[in-house]
């Protein structure tokens, strides 16, 4: 069994550095976000990124390709438009490679739920520890 447990962490590995690099792009993550409101003409995608990161409409379309072959996105023709969604494959590979660290956070928002529902029980405001003031504050205090 421990051989076995050692490819599959080996492999989750793989998965996770391999999605990262694709994602490790911030025109892609961009596209990633465009496509998560839902489906995008490839044409629509491709105006967004260039005013916000000057590239051109092959470079995008190389961009969405990347993301296709690679599990992130999927696409289905429309006439002659070429409409793009994600797909959730590559995200699911990423959910996997995170599953070992879940721990660091999961503890952190237990622990926020209970003082949560504690300040619901007392009618109270949980104590905030920024540096920014609360915002019932008086002014001028």
């Amino acid at each position: 069994m421990g051989g076995r447990g050692l490819l599959h962490e080996l492999s989750l590995i793989s998965i996770g550095v391999h999605a990262f690099g694709v994602l490790g792009d911030p025109v892609r993550r961009r596209i990633m976000e465009l496509l998560a409101d839902g489906e995008q003409p490839a044409g629509q995608v491709a105006a967004v990124v260039h005013v916000e990161f000057g590239i051109s409409q092959p470079a995008a379309s190389q961009h969405l390709k990347v993301l296709r072959e690679n599990g992130f996105a999927r696409v289905r023709a429309e006439g002659a438009r070429r409409l793009y969604a994600v797909d959730a494959t590559g995200l699911q590979e990423i959910d996997a490679w995170l599953t070992g660290f879940r721990r660091f956070w999961d503890q952190r928002l237990d622990a926020l739920a209970t003082e949560l529902a504690r300040g619901k029980r007392a009618g109270t405001t949980p104590v905030t520890t920024g540096a920014e003031p609360a915002a019932d504050t008086e002014e001028g205090t």
